[in-house]
């Protein structure tokens, strides 16, 4: 049971939740199962017969073929071997059952091979008959090795034991003041209701309180984080009137908009007290959330103090030094005969640097000459050290591990200020779940000037002739002076993405085919379509000097097409760049593909994204593309993505490798728990930060961080 649903505990078990429920008179529909998943349907016997087959030159086999029907649908299960007549004598046509195991297709036709099952027993009584029939049946989350009838026993021995000794030993979480505020049931009850529900009502009272459970506990552990978070010392950083920063701003060619004036003040705000700030922020791709951080960071260098910005890739790295060195302009020359009076020193400080320019920029670093310090991460590396680092930029947040980002903010003499910044925008309630130790700021607002960008998909199997248009377009584009990406999802040099490797999922034909690669990609194009054009490759595992050097190229306009896997997916900023083709866009997630379409109309010319699939117009993976192609509001794409992916757990699995901690929660439908939850769990922590009046809530709380979620919250 642990192995396979990962259960270890009785608590485990009590809170592995029934994922539906089956009523024996309302049969699960059987049109709608999933190919290749587990499932149980409960269903009537139609008719059984036993065939008999050639083993193929070893004697005569028998098959027993059940079909068994829901009313609206059909479905066959199959039996072979000696037990055929067995099951044959028990799934008598007429008699009903549950039926597990995994649904497979077989002449065209979905089947259940050799399913576990379990009749159902109906009394002859018609009171009894009509009772058996409406009773309501949890259907548990299950698999091969544990069918959901065992799991329901198990639940049922356990529930039976507690009640035995009136519940005793279970710690109930929520304050008996906020249970009955809010008209939420008890724990007991609660889950008596879940596992054993009587009606649709008992099950909708037991979910409202055991959401509640899962919201107020997370809430209750983030709450403590940022409590704890201002009774830490750090140094007030106030930029200097007439410094750097004013400086700055008196050269800037345009005006802030109105969203990017807000957020500075909230990051000043934070940045003069005597705690560390920690906040997020969040905003559309080319929203100017760079512009925001460096002005972040050059209020921190007139403060007497450094800041460093810590990016997931080289690149991505480069790209920024060279977009903030040319912001600066002569601001960015300190020590040097050009420098401007105020000026600071810019250092990036990446792995593949040169030793000597390497010593150069940690000398920089220890004597507080450069005050504005751009890496990937080595700058976490024990060799580094700063003079007096008071600010951390963490660029694109979801690539850092949380170690990698507790490093560089144990560099400072006292915490420093930490400004999370990420392009992926994010729900409300997503944000006050795995970012709810931060405070948020949103940047929703494009700069004037930016342009709107089409996007459209390009059916290529259906519609061969639409690729050849997209060509065509991207040849328009460059004509028109301006410059185009093509994407693609694999690098073709013979190391494939391990991605790569995945067994082809059932979905479509269009899945069996290995994804499209750059190198194979270019080729043809060269060669056919785009002849003629100057055409560059760019990928993860070129030299990062040869990949500097492909993006300066592109970026100065000695490249017309840019064919490239992800890399380019976040900071890259080329103006002129308008088209964008997404060579097999069904392989990437909706909040990429927003990512990367981005990457064009940054300019004042009209940005164009296609994206190309072999997918079949009625597929899940056409509806995402759609999804995409029909709005640029990156919000409502976030949230359809996150309902498409379901929640990871809040708390980081992929990042700490602990299993979710949400089973009844989400965070996109539950919002108004969510928020009640925050302003619950503040008060409580406010109030009693140690939970020395709430021990059953502290029980609750450790059970939930254990030793790597507490540590994932501790650095996060």
């Amino acid at each position: 049971m642990a192995d396979h649903l990962d259960l270890h505990t009785v608590g485990d078990l009590l809170h592995h939740y029934p994922r539906r429920y089956a009523e024996r008179g309302e049969l699960t529909a059987l049109a709608d199962l999933p190919l290749d998943e587990h499932v149980t349907v409960v269903a009537q016997v139609a008719d059984a017969r036993v065939l008999t087959f050639n083993k193929g030159g070893r004697g005569k086999g028998q098959r027993l073929e059940v079909t068994i029907t829901d009313g609206s649908g059909r479905m066959q299960l199959v039996f072979f071997g000696r037990a055929v007549f067995f099951h044959q004598k028990e799934l008598l046509p007429g008699r009903r059952g549950m039926f597990a195991g995994k649904v497979g297709l077989f002449n065209r036709k979905l089947q259940l091979s050799h399913p576990e099952y379990k009749l159902l027993d109906a009394d002859s009584d018609a009171e009894q008959v009509k009772a058996f029939a409406s009773e309501l049946l949890p259907i548990y989350p299950a698999c091969k090795q544990l069918e959901s009838w065992t799991i329901e026993q198990s639940v049922s021995i356990v529930l039976d034991s507690l009640a035995a000794t009136g519940w005793a030993g279970l710690a109930d979480p929520l304050p008996s003041a906020l249970r009955e505020g809010r008209g939420l049931t008890d724990l007991p009850d609660a889950l008596r209701k879940v596992h054993r529900p009587r009606t649709k009502a008992d099950i909708e009272d037991a979910r409202q309180r055991l959401k509640w459970d899962e919201a107020f506990v997370l809430q209750v552990a983030l709450a403590r984080r940022r409590f704890a978070d201002t009774q830490l010392p750090a140094v007030a950083r106030r930029p200097a009137p007439g410094g750097l920063l004013d400086a700055f701003d008196a050269k800037l060619p345009f005006t802030l908009t109105d969203g990017q004036r807000k957020v500075s003040a909230e990051i000043f705000d934070d940045l003069a007290t005597e705690h560390p700030m920690h906040r997020l922020l969040q905003g559309e791709v080319g929203s100017g959330k760079t512009m925001v951080a460096l002005r972040a960071m050059l209020a921190v260098v007139d403060a007497g103090g450094q800041a460093a910005m810590l990016a997931p890739t080289e690149v991505l790295a480069q790209q920024h030094h060279r977009s903030i060195t040319e912001m600066m302009g002569e601001l960015a020359e300190g020590g040097t005969l050009g420098g401007a009076e105020h000026a600071t020193k810019v250092v990036l400080l990446t792995g593949s640097m040169g030793a000597a320019a390497r010593r150069h920029a940690l000398l920089d670093l220890v004597t507080g000459e450069a005050g504005i310090v751009i890496g990937t991460h080595a700058l976490i590396e024990d060799k580094v050290k700063f003079h007096d680092l008071g600010l951390v930029v963490v660029d694109e947040q979801h690539r850092f591990g949380v170690e990698q980002r507790d490093a560089l903010r144990g560099k400072g003499k006292q915490p420093p200020h930490l400004l999370v910044m990420t392009a992926t925008p994010i729900p409300r309630t997503v944000a006050m779940t795995v970012f709810g130790d931060l405070e948020t700021s949103v940047l929703d607002q494009l700069p004037a000037g930016r342009s709107p960008i089409a996007s459209h998909v390009v059916p290529a199997a259906d519609k061969p002739h639409f690729l050849t248009r997209a060509w065509d377009r991207v040849r328009e584009e460059v004509e028109n002076g301006h410059q185009a990406y093509v994407v693609c999802p694999r690098i073709g040099d013979g190391e494939d993405d391990p991605k790569a490797k995945k067994k082809p999922s059932a979905e479509d034909d269009a899945e069996k085919r290995p994804p499209l690669a750059v190198l194979e990609v270019a080729e043809k194009l060269t060669a056919g379509p785009l002849a003629g054009l100057r055409v560059e490759v760019l990928h993860g595992r070129m030299y990062p000097d040869d990949k500097d050097a492909v993006m300066r190229r592109f970026a100065a306009g000695e490249a017309d097409v840019l064919v490239a896997t992800t890399v380019i997916e976040v900071g890259v900023n080329v103006p002129n760049a308008t088209a964008m083709v997404i060579m097999d866009a069904d392989r990437f997630g909706v909040s990429q593909l927003h990512q990367l379409r981005g990457r064009v109309g940054r300019g004042a010319a009209p940005g164009l994204c296609l994206l190309v699939t072999e997918m079949p117009e009625a597929s899940p993976a056409r509806q995402r593309l759609g999804a995409v192609a029909s709005t640029l509001d990156g919000f409502e794409l976030s949230r359809i993505d996150l309902e498409q992916r379901r929640e990871g757990d809040v708390l980081g699995q992929a990042q700490s490798g602990v299993r979710s901690s949400l089973r009844m929660l989400t965070v996109i439908d539950d919002e108004d728990v969510i928020t009640a939850a925050r302003e619950e769990a503040t008060a409580v922590v406010h109030a009693d930060p140690d939970l020395t009046a709430h021990p059953e809530l502290r029980i609750a709380l450790d059970a939930l961080l254990d030793k790597e979620r507490e540590e994932f919250l501790d650095k996060g």
